[in-house]
């Protein structure tokens, strides 16, 4: 099973180094990069769109926010999949994420199992998609 390549932005060090972490041991993911803050994300991007099959968000960052992070994938041509984890994942975020290109919306406290069976399905060439949901 290849590696899936990601690129997380997350401002948090406690919570990236514990993401990149989990994900490296319990799929197959390769973090290829990361940024704190808006900007950063772009700038990388723009600069390897190409790089990342996945590219993992959180909403509010250092400066900026990951929905212009999502916004500017999605103009961007990333080809990656996107997905958000946040903490707000309320019914309102879920549904802005989705309209901004977001694949799916993980829940950073109850939902980082189902952001690792993503992560395996799309390794294994699945669209990684959970049929009938929106999230």
């Amino acid at each position: 099973m290849p590696d899936v390549n990601a690129f997380i932005v997350e401002d948090s060090p406690i919570i990236l180094e514990s993401l990149v972490a989990t994900l490296e041991e319990l799929a197959p993911v390769k973090v290829v990069g990361t940024a704190a803050d808006e900007s950063s994300a772009v700038h990388w991007l723009r600069a390897r769109p190409e790089d990342c099959d996945l590219l993992i968000i959180d909403i509010f960052l250092k400066s900026g926010s990951g929905l212009g992070v999502l916004r500017q994938a999605a103009q961007s041509g990333v080809r990656g999949r996107r997905v958000v984890l946040t903490n707000y994942a309320t019914p309102d975020m879920r549904e802005k994420c989705q309209a901004l290109g977001a694949h799916r919306v993980f829940d950073k406290s109850n939902e980082l199992d189902e952001l690792i069976s993503y992560c395996l399905r799309l390794a294994e060439g699945g669209g990684a998609t959970v049929p009938g949901t929106l999230n």
